[in-house]
């Protein structure tokens, strides 16, 4: 990628498509040819899109913590744990995207695992502000800051009209989850 064409992206809100227009946009940078790095946030490691982009030249997944629980089911001393953890996460991987040069860094649910309390936004931001100037950067999730979606170059936010959910259908192998 050309010095200084790294921007950053945020698809937010409550409808679906927000990890689908990360995956999309990750697929079209590796087929380019550009090396994408890719980490999901408060998801286990068995969504379906995984099984393809596994197979992706120029993709590398790193997996996750096994998600057991939603933020609203843990303890405080659960949450304590998963912040701690996801932390680490996010420092490991922003420092693995930098020091080996990756093109595209997509970090799906960054934004709703900031606003459940489980990872510090101010980590996020001073790694916005910082990142290599190369690197695009993907994050989703349902609500940003204000700080953060000053410092995005693409914000869509992504909103719910009507979903089966509502109706009671349950999310659907292949095409919910």
């Amino acid at each position: 990628m050309k010095k200084g064409t790294g921007l950053v992206h945020i698809y937010y809100g409550n409808g679906k498509g927000k990890t689908t227009t990360g995956m999309g946009l990750s697929i079209r940078a590796a087929g380019y040819g550009y090396k994408v790095l890719l980490y999901q946030f408060m998801k286990n490691n068995k969504t379906s899109e995984r099984k393809v982009l596994e197979k992706v030249e120029n993709i590398t997944i790193i997996d996750g913590k096994e998600q057991v629980k939603f933020s609203f089911q843990m303890t405080p001393e659960e949450k304590e744990e998963q912040r701690k953890f996801y932390n680490e996460e996010f420092q490991r991987i922003t420092a693995k995207a930098v020091e080996e040069h990756y093109d595209v860094l997509f970090m799906d649910e960054t934004i709703y695992t900031v606003s459940a309390g489980l990872l510090d936004e101010a980590l996020v931001l001073d790694f916005l502000r910082n990142k290599p100037e190369n690197l695009e950067v993907i994050l989703t999730g349902n609500t940003p800051s204000e700080e953060m979606i000053a410092l995005a170059d693409y914000v869509s936010e992504i909103g719910m009209i009507k979903h089966p959910y509502q109706k009671g259908q349950a999310a659907r192998n292949g095409i919910e989850k």
